[in-house]
């Protein structure tokens, strides 16, 4: 049985994330999750809004979470970890209040996060399940960036300080998810304009853990931060004198790969480091050793 939700998809998924747009709505449709989209739904306000004029930008995250309610109450899912936080703080705030300028919020509805629907909906067995080519030969740092899981009392998805599900949908694909400190570091997304020294320099430091950790690949869910860490990596490496060539893929687009839906090469266009050559050696790497094949031959190398 279908599981249905409004859908918020926020501005990046109609232009900078159009990829990672695609590749959702595919994942979701094979796992059986209906995104009913919020009819007439506006920006959210990120990233200046709130900023500039907080009543503004609550109000406009909050008209949504409204419009939400008139379609019969479903939980409200959306994939841009920016406009989790901002109408995740509106519905916060508006369970306080119960209105604002927008109307009237009765709180009928919850904010949730793509992943932590796919994760908690459906669950890592079903992903293992559906998994028909295994990405072991993949080593991804998983990036959560700053806004998905903070403030933890507001968001209420994962661990503020080691978020895990990125990491837990990777190892159901058989990918080898590496162990790293930056995961939940800012790229500087809201600052690639106006300060773009900062923002090279926040994305050479998370580029050169991911690459001390033996990572092959980074893994996100937020449309802003693959945009920033995906386009400023010639950048970064051009700062520190480092060679950095590393695909920035979104989970969904490895869930395709790994379901074998064959749409995923249309999902890559937009990538600025290829990850296509990656892809293809993970595709055409022999299978992992069987749990009980791969014991006995430790076991027969141990007694050699």
């Amino acid at each position: 049985m279908a599981k249905t939700f409004s859908y918020y998809p926020g501005c990046s998924m109609h232009s900078t994330g159009s990829d990672f747009s695609a590749s959702l709505k595919a994942i979701c449709k094979y796992l059986g999750i209906e995104l009913k989209e919020i009819p007439d739904w506006n920006c959210c306000g990120a990233s200046a809004t709130h900023i500039a004029d907080h009543e503004l930008g609550y109000n406009l995250a909050l008209r949504n979470l409204i419009l939400a309610e008139q379609m019969g109450g479903n939980d409200v899912v959306t994939p841009c970890a920016s406009c989790f936080a901002n109408l995740k703080h509106a519905e916060h705030e508006g369970r306080k209040k119960g209105s604002g300028i927008a109307g009237q919020f009765k709180g009928d509805v919850t904010v949730r996060n793509l992943l932590e629907v796919i994760v908690n909906e459906i669950g890592l067995d079903e992903i293992k399940k559906h998994t028909k080519q295994s990405l072991h030969h993949l080593k991804p740092a998983a990036y959560y960036g700053c806004l998905m899981v903070r403030p933890p009392e507001i968001m209420q998805m994962d661990d503020a300080e080691d978020p895990v599900m990125i990491d837990n949908v990777c190892g159901a694909l058989g990918a080898q998810s590496v162990k790293w400190s930056y995961k939940t570091d800012c790229c500087g997304a809201s600052l690639s304009v106006p300060r773009t020294d900062v923002v090279v320099g926040l994305i050479s430091k998370i580029f050169t853990a991911a690459q001390e950790s033996g990572a092959n690949c980074i893994v996100t869910a937020c449309p802003m931060c693959q945009l920033n860490l995906d386009t400023r990596q010639a950048a970064a490496a051009a700062k520190t004198g480092q060679n950095f060539n590393m695909p920035v893929y979104y989970f969904t687009e490895l869930m395709g790969v790994a379901f074998g839906l064959q749409e995923y090469g249309n999902w890559f266009k937009k990538h600025i480091v290829n990850p296509l050559p990656l892809i293809e050696d993970a595709l055409s790497a022999p299978p992992p050793p069987e749990p009980e094949k791969k014991k006995k031959k430790q076991e027969a190398a141990a007694e050699a």
